[in-house]
């Protein structure tokens, strides 16, 4: 079967030579904020051409690793996401079929020959094949979104791309990617992947941040909030997740507060958040009515406590 190369070819992978000065520098620009080990997994991946599969609870910013790595070196995010039954057709490409019978019509190709009608200029790109296919300075970033939710007919779908960052069209031939993407997988254990898949990619899990870490990650992207109103809503959002709930709130469900509580609140309001603030807001963070009963008066007053600790040590470290 003959191979078909989609980009000219290019003397050397973009980021063979990247550093990790590199790669933080690119997170920062993008406030994106990445512990030691997520840093090193990322470079290691980049330098590697490495499949990167990263799984945690939703909301832990594994999506957003991605969107940072595109943001941070300016090429394009390609996203593929996953759900049940999602197919070839959606994944990786189809015939335009109106397109090609039209030709045929108009007898101006077949389906056999020097004018077949089975060639790129009938082929409808789909997420997998646009990233092998994509022409820009720098390879792009696909981001394959809970895989998890996908069959696992799709994964050994994948295992090809994966592999030799290729597909194998009947019609048309092998197509192989010059310059693999740099790819990274998302995965919410909502089910066991396939050691084939796992097999093909470095492995990142990524865990609920730390009051520290996400204190961080509010200051950076809602900076119009002060930094002592940052520490109460995030002390509250750890408390939470402390909580038996049925769905724990993530970063960015934090983050949706802060902009809300900023949004509500007026520059010259530094008071500390009261219950009712709290209890008339939850739906920020809470997204399932059994969690949002949970919130009582007792809970309230804990949260309210929370907060105004982290509050007091906040401005005493400012001091």
């Amino acid at each position: 079967m003959p191979t078909a190369a989609l980009n000219p070819p290019v003397s050397e992978n973009s980021f063979a030579d990247m550093t990790e000065l590199d790669l933080r520098e690119a997170f920062d620009t993008t406030d994106y904020v990445a512990e030691d080990d997520i840093v090193t997994t990322v470079l290691l991946a980049l330098r590697l051409e490495r499949p990167l599969l990263i799984e945690g609870e939703p909301g832990a910013g594994k999506t957003e690793l991605a969107k940072a790595l595109a943001n941070g070196f300016d090429t394009e995010l390609v996203r593929l996401q996953c759900y049940e039954g999602l197919t070839a057709e959606n994944a990786l490409y189809e015939w335009n079929y109106t397109k090609q019978l039209l030709a045929v019509q108009a007898d101006e190709h077949g389906v056999t020959g020097d004018n077949s009608v089975f060639t790129e200029e009938y082929l409808l790109e789909r997420p997998l094949m646009r990233a092998l296919s994509d022409g820009e300075d720098r390879p792009p970033v696909l981001l394959i979104d809970e895989i998890d939710r996908a069959d696992e007919e799709f994964e050994a779908l994948l295992l090809e791309v994966l592999s030799d960052f290729q597909v194998s069209i009947p019609e048309l031939g092998t197509i192989k990617a010059d310059r693999p993407p740099v790819v990274v997988i998302t995965s919410n254990r909502t089910r066991g992947l396939s050691d084939a898949l796992k097999r093909r990619c470095l492995y990142l899990h990524v865990e609920p941040p730390t009051f520290e870490k996400e204190l961080d990650i509010v200051e950076r992207k809602v900076p119009e909030l002060d930094g002592a109103m940052a520490a109460e809503l995030c002390a509250i959002t750890q408390r939470l997740r402390e909580e038996p709930f049925r769905k724990h709130p993530g970063v960015a469900e934090t983050l949706d507060w802060a902009r809300a509580v900023a949004e509500l609140r007026t520059e010259d309001e530094t008071e500390s958040l009261s219950p009712e603030e709290i209890e008339h807001t939850i739906g920020c963070l809470l997204k399932e009515v059994e969690d949002v009963e949970r919130v009582d008066e007792s809970l309230l007053e804990t949260l309210v406590e929370s907060a105004r600790a982290a509050r007091v040590e906040t401005e005493m470290e400012t001091d």
